[in-house]
């Protein structure tokens, strides 16, 4: 059997990383697979392995240092982040079920009963409308809901 060039290996190990880059996204294998691919450029040329780990290691690292922060950068503006899981309730709307105060309480949120706080230690009766300002833990701290207009006091 004869010898395979190292090129082979370098391009293939290219194509396994940025294909492994579709499963993590957080574009580092694909600076890896430039350097690879890179690499296999120089053994194309007819550099040395040295040589070609020598431009693997470079490319690589200028890939991550310079291109990559780039890149995360335009993604984040492009792409508008969705909250999600607890981090999705902050800003909804609530009503108390029983009094909640700076120490404690329950409130109704999204058909579920949450225990709950008050944010700045107000006490909110049963049956008031609240925002959820975050969530800490399992519990809801809330805060007072805008006033409607037109809403008698």
């Amino acid at each position: 059997m004869g010898e395979i060039d190292l090129w082979v290996w370098w391009i293939s190990a290219a194509i396994l990383l940025a294909l492994a880059e579709v499963i993590s996204l957080d574009l580092v294998l694909l600076m890896f697979a430039g350097g690879a691919a890179a690499a296999g450029l120089v053994d194309v040329l007819g550099g040395p392995w040295w040589a070609q780990v020598i431009a693997f290691i470079v490319v690589s690292g200028g890939l991550l240092l310079a291109l990559r922060p780039w890149l995360l950068h335009h993604l984040k503006r492009r792409t508008s982040l969705e909250h999600t899981n607890v981090d999705a309730y902050a800003g909804r709307e609530a009503h108390t079920v029983t009094a909640v105060d700076g120490t404690g309480g329950r409130v109704k949120l999204l058909g579920e009963v949450w225990t709950a706080r008050s944010l700045s230690d107000e006490t909110f009766q049963p049956g008031t409308k609240v925002l959820i300002a975050r969530i800490e833990g399992a519990t809801a701290v809330v805060t007072a809901a805008p006033r409607e207009e037109g809403a008698s006091s």
